[in-house]
């Protein structure tokens, strides 16, 4: 794809994704959503990236919704089977093998902050501010944030950020738990790529792609009998794995460990054990 929108750069093991209008504070387009799903695709095909790093050019991360189009920017075809952008990059983000990191360089409201919630470390500039603004705007929470922000910062927090829809500072972000850590302006992508550094130069690959999704998926289990059996299987297949006898060796060797398997190739046998789309609430009307 000819990226118009985002930036996509490979160096030491991490593809950093770049989101590149600053001109417009970077707010979110169909377009921009569309180079999303592809850069993360080809972070996950590309077995030379182990992790990656999510920032934006200029002086903000993600304005929100491009609202250059008015009153009418929400106004999808009566009857038309809508499937939000945010959601499906948010969605795609969820589906990833490969860590996200998120750096947020400055502002995040709306779909600028809810893409990013099935990250799985997000740090923030001291100059970065946040707001899920849906409500002030007319609209609801999207891009699946129903499903993650209570899960990342708790019930009570989601609802207040959701509900007052006010713009909060990375103290408060931090507070919530919806960052990690707080930075000035130009220790904020170092601190990013010293994160990715570690899981890219220390992990194996497909271990960090399955914990991953384990985690992730898990959140949403009725039962630890359901990680029980999953794991279990998980454990067996990597355990017999030229990763598994090369992480042993190394640490016995005391030496850095240099891991065999790929991705592309190497994922346990039973992988991905869910189902694709679990609901559809157009074909169920």
């Amino acid at each position: 794809m000819d990226y118009q929108q985002v930036r996509y750069e490979v160096a030491g093991h991490v593809a950093t994704i770049t989101l590149d209008r600053p001109d417009r504070l970077n707010a979110f387009t169909v377009r921009m959503a569309e180079e999303l799903i592809d850069a993360y695709g080809r972070a996950d095909a590309d077995d030379e990236v182990r992790a990656v790093v999510l920032t934006g050019a200029g002086r903000g991360f993600c304005a929100g919704a491009d609202l250059s189009g008015g009153g009418g920017t929400f106004d999808y075809a009566d009857g038309a089977v809508h499937e939000d952008e945010g959601g499906r990059v948010a969605l795609r983000v969820f589906e990833s093998v490969k860590p996200v990191i998120v750096a947020f360089n400055g502002p995040a409201v709306g779909v600028g902050v809810t893409m990013t919630l099935p990250a799985d470390i997000r740090l923030a500039s001291t100059t970065a501010r946040f707001g899920l603004v849906f409500a002030r705007r007319g609209i609801v929470v999207e891009a699946a944030s129903s499903w993650f922000l209570p899960r990342l910062v708790g019930i009570s927090r989601a609802l207040e950020w959701s509900l007052t829809g006010r713009v909060f500072d990375a103290g408060e972000a931090l507070a919530g738990g919806l960052v990690r850590s707080v930075h000035p302006p130009d220790e904020l992508l170092p601190a990013a790529y010293a994160l990715a550094a570690e899981i890219a130069d220390n992990a194996a690959p497909v271990s960090v792609a399955v914990n991953r999704q384990l985690l992730w998926r898990m959140l949403g289990a009725d039962h630890p009998m359901t990680a029980h059996i999953v794991d279990s299987r998980a454990v067996q297949e990597r355990g017999a794995s030229a990763d598994a006898r090369e992480g042993v060796s190394a640490f016995l060797d005391k030496r850095p460990a240099s891991f065999p398997d790929r991705v592309s190739t190497g994922m346990p046998s039973f992988y991905p054990w869910w189902p694709d789309r679990p609901f559809d609430p157009y074909a169920a009307t």
